[in-house]
């Protein structure tokens, strides 16, 4: 009787234990797994690891609690990242020198252009990525927090490989290269896809081009980085200088592709075009380079030596077009133009109507002839104007719908 009411008595006190020392464990291991993968990185093994961390804690530990208690955590981590993510913005009307002394003040806080022990081991990490037979090889950036790559941002990522199968795609990320993050991109890990997000070095990236001295002097805080997020103009570097080192594909996260690429070579697309065909600007939402290729050395040039953080634009697609603009008609250095069909079919300010569901019947011919259109041998792809179209709904039945349904892969998405 007395052993019967002692542990009736214990009974609270030893849950409270074992889910205390359950939850402890699987923080411990959760980050000595992690840790440990990050000196594997250059191998890429961070997924079979993990993938065997996970079986094994689903087969021991089936708390919800404990779920519970990781979902919190996480949660609280997106929020402190996306609180950090819209304040590093610089204060609006200041004057340059304003703008120039808040920036040393907050320098500790933009991480992306520091190095550290995970960064440093980039270039060894995407050589031993990219030597995986890859059917192509795909890049994208993403400076947001994890937390905001969501369903749209995965779409693209799966028409990817919906076009491309066998290609490989590095997602230039420190907010990605975590557990976070491999959490959110394991469904395609799941279905074999070759997909690695990994925490660039800007040091190393921006080494021996044209923007290494300014990238130095951004670094000790002696730029003007301008109104606009940093992290938004740097994602237009980025994506030049890992073009510059390793070549290949470059495409934006709102961007769906709906034929292969891999034919195309050396190119950049056409935003409008005048009455005479001429093209009046271009885009570098897509870009498709060798590496080193002359061109993507005049971009990084005129990046370095025009950049200007106040004006939206001014150093993507307004860069792109004012360098080849120059060049005028010389073809010593071998690339193509490509007309706004390719990949720029429907204009910024007529995106909209692309998400909307048709209610009448003249909307449903609308509907199929724009799906018509679209499926034209000479368009590869549709960008989705995200700072336009991010708070529109995938309607039932509309445009994007219909291209979500042929051209994704898990096809979970809102």
């Amino acid at each position: 009787m007395f052993v019967h009411q002692v542990l009736k008595h214990a009974k609270p006190s030893v849950f409270s234990l074992i889910t205390s020392s359950a939850i402890v464990f699987l923080i411990y291991a959760d980050g000595v797994i992690y840790q440990d993968s990050l000196h594997s990185a250059a191998k890429t093994e961070i997924p079979e690891k993990l993938q065997l961390h996970n079986n094994r804690t689903t087969k021991t530990i089936k708390s919800t609690l404990v779920d519970i208690n990781f979902r919190s955590i996480q949660e609280k981590k997106d929020e402190a990242e996306r609180q950090n993510h819209y304040t590093l913005v610089a204060p609006f009307n200041a004057t340059e020198e304003e703008r120039k002394a808040w920036f040393r003040e907050q320098l500790h806080h933009f991480k992306i252009l520091k190095s550290n022990n995970l960064t440093q081991q980039f270039h060894a990490r995407v050589l031993g990525f990219l030597g995986r037979a890859c059917e192509a090889q795909f890049f994208m950036t993403w400076i947001s927090p994890a937390g905001f790559f969501g369903g749209r941002e995965l779409l693209s990522v799966e028409t990817i490989f919906k076009s491309h199968p066998n290609a490989c795609l590095v997602i230039l990320s420190r907010t990605l290269d975590t557990r976070h993050g491999y959490r959110i991109l394991k469904p395609l890990h799941d279905r074999g896809f070759k997909v690695q997000a990994m925490a660039p070095d800007l040091s190393f990236l921006v080494k021996r081009t044209p923007a290494e001295s300014w990238f130095h002097e951004l670094k000790k805080g002696k730029k003007d980085p301008g109104e606009i997020p940093l992290s938004q103009n740097l994602s237009n570097l980025i994506r030049l200088a890992v073009l510059y080192k390793y070549g290949g594909i470059y495409i934006d996260t709102d961007f769906i592709i709906i034929k292969p690429l891999i034919g195309l070579r050396n190119s950049i697309g056409a935003q409008s075009t005048s009455l005479g065909s001429h093209w009046t600007r271009l885009n570098n939402a897509v870009l498709i380079f060798d590496m080193k290729h002359p061109l993507l050395h005049r971009f990084i040039r005129e990046f370095a030596l025009t950049f200007d953080g106040n004006k939206w634009g001014h150093n993507g697609p307004y860069l792109v077009s004012r360098v080849i603009k120059r060049l005028r008609k010389r073809h010593d250095f071998n690339f193509t133009i490509l007309p706004p069909k390719a990949f720029y079919p429907v204009d910024w300010n007529k995106i909209t109507g692309f998400f909307t569901k048709p209610k009448t019947q003249s909307e449903s011919r609308w509907v199929k002839a724009k799906l018509l259109q679209l499926s034209g041998k000479n368009t590869f792809g549709i960008h989705l104007w995200n700072k336009r179209s991010s708070r529109l709904t995938i309607e039932e039945g509309s445009v994007i719908e219909r291209l979500v349904s042929n051209y994704c892969v898990i096809c979970n998405h809102q």
